[in-house]
């Protein structure tokens, strides 16, 4: 069941309660404040930045002992995390894992110990979905579709003439990376004369973004028409890239890329990024609003899916003073 953020509790019975799940509640003690062990994927982003702040500001807003672990982008670092705040007895754990799979044994275990799990921004694959309570984040299929989109109505505008596009993938075997890849592919496979003819991660990172778009320069040259990055940090090294290769950003090679972080308006108000997919980072409030829930053994929904929007170029300037992000 997918919900809003505005509509996540008082679900019915069976729209992921928690007994339906088989996952017990531990009991806080009269006065206790609640304890949540947050993994974080890391610091590889500007959107990731704002979202370790959504969370730190809500836990301390909403009273909640929160114990923080920065995986810097690996998964071995996040088990021992998870581990560790098995070991500290937590009320709640909650993590943004770094990749979709290799997660069941360590979740078995923090099942084991009867502490829920929440999971943020990213989901995993685990063969007994019992083994998470709740996922808060967004629809990457659906962000990467309406990339596909914005660029079907870009090739209108242009003429309709075919259009050479290289892609900047996310970190390899994330759920982002995955989900925007394929929603992407599934729209623009809806017009034959858009082609992606080059496709390599930058690991979502500024500088791996630059040096890949480097690379994809020297390979294809003016042979490319349009830059899809699967996150905007890759999508601000690859500007640099594609200036110091004496080409205009946003003119000469169209940029479409995801998070709708300052940044993007930032360039986009220079007229360097033609479009960003918003992926709200903003989660804090609604994790700490469930993992009480969760606690207080009241019904949550498995999904809950945060609202959106896509801004193009022409809006940037009067949107970008009201970004919280």
């Amino acid at each position: 069941m997918t919900l809003t953020r505005r509509s996540f509790l008082g679900v019915a019975a069976g729209a992921g309660a928690l007994a339906a799940v088989g996952v017990p509640i531990p009991a806080l003690a009269a006065n206790k404040p609640l304890t949540i062990g947050f993994s974080q994927v890391g610091a590889e982003s500007e959107w990731r930045t704002a979202n370790t702040a959504s969370i730190k500001a809500a836990a301390r807003q909403a009273g909640v002992n929160l114990k923080f672990a920065d995986a810097q982008q690996r998964q071995e670092n996040q088990v021992k995390a998870i581990r560790s705040f098995i070991a500290q007895r937590v009320d709640v754990i909650a993590f943004s894992p770094v990749v979709e799979t290799g997660w069941d044994t360590v979740l078995r275990e923090a099942k084991a110990a009867k502490i829920p799990v929440i999971l943020t921004d990213r989901s995993v694959k685990v063969s007994d979905p019992s083994l998470y309570v709740s996922f808060i984040g967004s629809d990457f299929v659906e962000e990467g579709r309406r990339a596909g989109r914005w660029l079907l109505e870009y090739d209108k505008q242009m003429g309709g003439k075919p259009l050479n596009i290289v892609e900047l993938q996310g970190t390899v075997g994330s759920a982002p990376a995955t989900d925007r890849k394929t929603g992407f592919a599934e729209i623009i496979a809806t017009n034959p004369k858009l082609k992606i003819i080059r496709s390599q991660t930058g690991d979502f990172t500024r500088a791996k973004g630059k040096e890949v778009m480097e690379a994809f320069l020297k390979s294809e040259g003016k042979n490319i028409n349009v830059l899809y990055a699967h996150n905007d940090d890759m999508a601000i090294g690859a500007i640099q890239a594609i200036e110091e290769a004496g080409l205009k950003p946003g003119k000469d090679i169209a940029i479409v890329s995801i998070d709708g972080v300052r940044g993007a308006f930032q360039a986009m108000v220079q007229g360097k990024l033609n479009v960003t997919i918003e992926c709200n980072p903003l989660l804090g409030p609604t994790l700490m609003q469930i993992a009480q829930a969760v606690v207080a053994g009241k019904p949550v929904a498995k999904r809950v899916t945060i609202e959106e929007g896509v801004f193009p170029a022409d809006v940037a300037a009067k949107v970008l003073p009201t970004r919280k992000y």
